[in-house]
């Protein structure tokens, strides 16, 4: 095949035949020069090969030949069009139809007028495709017996035969509409007329989007057909040729295979690790990757260290071996109680922090002590002092005896503490499980949070890094699905990655992967700070509603206003004093008597209202001396 341009080869393509190998000859883009596409960056050299999977037909230009004027088109245009035999015109209809005589035409044919025509029966639209039937008498007069209409809505007039146009004969056939137009190779690039559009004659020019696969491009390169190169087709002599698609692992994991499959590391997308794992360090472009499938189980369990002043966080597999025992959890709030309370499990803390019941708006709650025992019941509603409902947390006061057992008759005569939600205080839960547990066990019979020791390391795991640490805190369980995987420089190591977290560039290689031997994987992964952080802001985190905020006190913001209202009324009395009209009155009350010794006398000088003295040396050597006064006032201000 010879070079032709992309535009025409798109015009001629049947969609049935697709795909299509083209090879990139000429024209603007070429000589790896770059430029957008839909968006995408993309670059076509002469010589590169592209795979056309699909078309789509974007728009259609419909163009004036005598004036050069366009205008757009929907593919879901819903005007009709009629092909002009060419360029002449017949100035009567009786031209028209000897002219088709001395053709050897047949009839029927198809013409239209550029005029309007009235008849008696009715008014013929211009640009209207009739469909001349036969030339008969009517009513005395040479007539042509023409029809109107398409489909079961059909009109049969008769046309004088010296019915002035000018008439232009259009192709044999009914008026088309705008796809049957284009997919018929025929009428392409003659000119059509349609009685919708603002021109009598017209042409066509379609636009389609071309989507094609490139060698080494993950991506569909979307192309559109009015680019300016030529391209010749070459499917024939390129079936050998495999177009190498790269794929993200989120994508391997969406099309399930078939696996095991061998890939090749193209691309490691940029950013913090998420892991602090030797392998990650494996990770690099030009790495083979053998992608064995989906692990199982798909649940991990989020954990945090206990007992160090620098927390480590881990992600640990459902399919963890080890050995677990509980430890007493720690609550800070009611709050947390009552989030820790499972319908069918007792659960009973010691108080760390005195309470008494005068703090709170909640009328006969009761005080605590550190040391007292409470066995949970429930959450409820009380009325409060200060005429709103408050949220409570309904307990039952315990024996200080820690190992005594309650009968029912005892627990009728408990006393009854209620605790506001919001109440922040400290608590210990009271426990004495001695059993080890499985992970899977643990996050079946308990609730999350939960705090654990690691008593027996996982033999599958060569360090167990969770049996060192003095506690765990068990924080969330997630699903997500990982791929279970292995290097082909390191022989033996099975490790899982998440693809959403950490979303590879692959290339499948063409090689027989070998079948993993035994379950050597890592069944902990020790997370990086920032990637547990951005774990937290996952949904399945930020449903978790807060705490409630305790509500503002009425008394306090009471005392508030009445401390504030002295702050003033001190301030203005103050304020009285440095006035300087009243100095002279406050000179004649304060002055001391003076003596004839001249000796320094020391006089009581009343200050304020409330009584409060203040004595002070008066200088009798000086009688004209004026200080006295401003020192009393900063006297004044420093007792304040």
């Amino acid at each position: 095949m010879e070079p032709v341009p992309l535009q025409d080869f798109v015009c001629a393509l049947d969609p049935a035949s697709l795909p299509r190998v083209l090879r990139i000859c000429s024209g603007v883009y070429f000589q790896s020069s770059i430029y957008e596409i839909s968006g995408n960056e993309c670059c076509l050299s002469t010589g590169d090969l592209i795979k056309v999977t699909q078309i789509r037909l974007q728009k259609v230009v419909c163009e004036n030949p005598g004036t050069g004027q366009t205008i757009d088109l929907d593919p879901n245009f819903e005007g009709f069009f009629s092909p002009l035999t060419g360029p002449q015109s017949y100035e009567t209809l009786e031209k028209l139809v000897s002219a088709i005589m001395q053709s050897s035409k047949q009839l029927p044919i198809w013409f239209m007028s550029t005029h309007r025509i009235d008849t008696k029966a009715r008014v013929v639209p211009q640009e209207q495709p009739l469909m001349l039937e036969a030339v008969e008498m009517h009513l005395g007069t040479s007539s042509a017996r023409c029809v109107l209409g398409m489909g079961t809505q059909v009109e049969v007039l008769h046309l004088p035969l010296s019915t002035k146009g000018p008439f232009w004969e259009l192709e044999t056939g009914a008026p088309r509409t705008l796809l049957q137009v284009l997919q018929d190779p025929a009428l392409r690039d003659l000119l059509l007329t349609c009685p919708t559009c603002p021109w009598r004659c017209l042409i066509l020019r379609p636009q389609y989007e071309i989507q094609a696969i490139m060698h080494m491009r993950r991506t569909i390169v979307n192309i559109p057909s009015s680019l300016e190169v030529d391209v010749e087709d070459v499917t024939t002599s390129s079936e050998h040729i495999h177009f190498i698609q790269p794929l993200l692992l989120s994508e391997v994991l969406a099309q399930g295979g078939p696996f095991p499959m061998t890939t090749e590391i193209v691309e490691v997308p940029e950013g913090p690790p998420i892991f602090l794992s030797q392998w990650m360090g494996f990770l690099q472009k030009g790495q083979k990757l053998c992608i064995y499938g989906l692990a199982s189980p798909a649940w991990r369990v989020l954990a945090s260290t206990k007992g160090r002043k620098v927390p480590r966080y881990f992600m640990v597999s459902g399919a963890y071996q080890g050995k677990l025992r509980r430890r007493p959890r720690e609550f800070s709030t009611a709050y947390d109680l009552l989030g820790a309370l499972q319908p069918g499990w007792p659960l009973r803390v010691v108080v760390m922090k005195d309470y008494e019941d005068d703090d709170v708006e909640i009328p006969g709650s009761g005080s605590l002590a550190m040391g007292d025992r409470l066995e949970v019941v429930g959450s409820g509603q009380t009325h409060g002092t200060h005429g709103r409902d408050i949220d409570i947390l309904v307990c039952h006061r315990l024996s200080d005896q820690a190992g005594e057992e309650e009968c029912q008759e005892e627990a009728e005569d408990q006393e009854q503490i209620m605790l506001p939600l919001y109440f922040s205080g400290g608590f210990v839960e009271e426990m004495s499980d001695g059993r080890r547990y499985s992970l899977e066990d643990l996050i079946v019979q308990f609730s999350l949070p939960c705090e654990v020791k690691v008593v027996t390391k996982d033999t599958s795991h060569p360090a167990d890094p969770l049996s060192f640490f003095p506690g765990l805190r068990l924080e969330e369980k997630i699903m997500e699905p990982f791929l279970m995987v292995s290097l082909d420089s390191e022989p033996g190591m099975y490790f899982e990655i998440p693809p959403r977290w950490l979303d590879l560039t692959v290339i499948e290689v063409k090689e027989q992967p070998g079948q993993p031997a035994g379950s050597l994987r890592a069944t902990v992964e020790e997370l990086t700070d920032a990637f547990y952080y951005h774990l937290r802001k996952l949904p399945t985190f930020e449903s978790q509603s807060p705490p409630p905020r305790p509500p503002k006190r009425q008394d306090l913001s009471r005392q508030k206003k009445q401390s504030s209202q002295e702050i003033r009324i001190k301030s203005s009395e103050v304020s009285e004093l440095q006035q300087p009209t009243l100095l002279p009155k406050l000179k004649m009350k304060t002055l001391p008597a003076v003596t004839e010794d001249r000796s320094n006398t020391y006089s009581k000088i009343s200050v304020n209202k409330k009584g409060c003295e203040t004595t002070k040396p008066s200088n009798t050597m000086n009688p004209d001396y004026e200080h006295d006064y401003e020192e009393v006032v900063e006297h004044f201000w420093k007792s304040l």
